[in-house]
């Protein structure tokens, strides 16, 4: 299992890539795939952090 972290650091670094010109063409279409993934497990990961986080304050007052 993937930490939140390290789905951030792997997703900077494709970033990176595509931005400096570092990922040819072969592997573009494999590593927007990744990214894509990468984005969807941070924007869940986020999402359910929130959704604790709001019933924990919840559950305090």
């Amino acid at each position: 299992m993937i930490t939140y972290e390290e789905a951030l650091k792997e997703l900077q670094t494709i970033v990176q890539a595509l931005q400096e010109g570092n990922i040819g063409i072969d592997d573009l279409s494999e590593k927007v795939s990744r990214a894509s993934e990468l984005i969807q497990y941070c924007r869940e990961k986020l999402r359910k952090t929130e959704v604790d986080l709001a019933g924990l304050l919840m559950g305090n007052e």
